[in-house]
C-alpha cells in the first residue's frame, strides 16, 4: 500500500507541477528564464509567440510558483523560482531519449 505521505506529495506534486509542465510552450518559458530574468515583451520576442499567449502561460506558471516576479516601475521581470524544476526537466528529457534511442535499436534489430 502507498504510504499516505507519498500519497498526499504525489498529489500535490500533480496540483503544481505536471499541470503546469503540460504545455510545452511553459517549459519552453521556463528554459528561457532560466538563461536570464526576462519581461513579458523579451519572452514574447524570445518565443515568437504572442504577447497574450505569453502573458496566460506566464500566469499559470507564477499561479504554481514555478516563476516570481519583480516590478522595476512599469516593468515586471519573471524569474525561475527554483532552477531545480529544469534539473528535473533535463533529467526526464534524458530518459525519454534513452527510451527513444532503446526504442530505435529494437527497430534495427527486426529490420
Amino acid at each position: 500500500m502507498v504510504n499516505q505521505t507519498l500519497k498526499q506529495e504525489i498529489i500535490q506534486l500533480e496540483a503544481d507541477f505536471c499541470a503546469a509542465l503540460s504545455d510545452p510552450t511553459r517549459i519552453f518559458i521556463l528554459y528561457a528564464l532560466n538563461e536570464r530574468s526576462l519581461n513579458v515583451t523579451e519572452l514574447t520576442n524570445e518565443l515568437g509567440i504572442p504577447q497574450p499567449t505569453t502573458s496566460r502561460h506566464l500566469k499559470v506558471l507564477r499561479e504554481r510558483g514555478l516563476v516570481y516576479t519583480e516590478r522595476q516601475g512599469t516593468v515586471i521581470t519573471y524569474h525561475l523560482s527554483d532552477t531545480r524544476v529544469i534539473q528535473a526537466l533535463d533529467l526526464l528529457r534524458a530518459a525519454m531519449r534513452d527510451r527513444l534511442t532503446q526504442r530505435a535499436s529494437l527497430v534495427n534489430d527486426l529490420s
